[in-house]
């Protein structure tokens, strides 16, 4: 008869590590209870911080938001149908990233393309892509000065 022997490893865990993860999760509760229950002030809402700061809008312009059968998204004015510009596939992600949500949100609540979205820019500079239907906003300006840029040139303040 032949007897193995071997030696089993022993897995050890340190314990300051595990009670900073502790101490980690802690702090998160915490912190997400002191907004929930009112300790903490809740991150500022766009819309509220512009009608507290008196910041009107300085230019506004409607747009239509097209799929092609090719992959390009086509950007129309809402008024005129004028093309805006053309985002081939793997060009404007932003666009069409920024597009597909609220579309996204138009279809949960049953609605359809009718109506079109609103680009305002802000006397302050800032850019809001709104959807009249949901009310729901995107705030372009606050995902960096390139996408700001691809928003920003869809406005046309010198029409001819």
């Amino acid at each position: 008869m032949i007897v193995l022997e071997y030696e089993q490893d022993e897995i050890t865990v340190h314990k300051v590590p595990l009670m900073l993860m502790g101490g980690i999760v802690a702090i998160s509760l915490v912190l997400t209870a002191s907004v929930t229950l009112g300790f903490v002030e809740r991150q500022s809402v766009p819309a509220e911080a512009r009608a507290a700061a008196g910041v009107k809008p300085a230019f506004e312009r409607t747009l239509r938001f097209f799929d092609e059968a090719d992959g390009t998204v086509r950007v129309e004015d809402g008024a005129s149908a004028e093309v805006l510009g053309r985002f081939g596939p793997g060009e404007g992600g932003f666009i069409r990233a920024t597009v597909r949500s609220l579309v996204h949100q138009r279809r949960i609540r049953g609605e359809g393309p009718a109506v079109a979205f609103e680009l305002i820019e802000w006397d302050t500079g800032a850019l809001t892509l709104r959807d009249p239907v949901t009310g729901t906003s995107i705030e372009a300006s606050s995902f960096g000065p390139d996408n700001h840029a691809v928003f920003a040139n869809l406005l046309d303040r010198n029409p001819n």
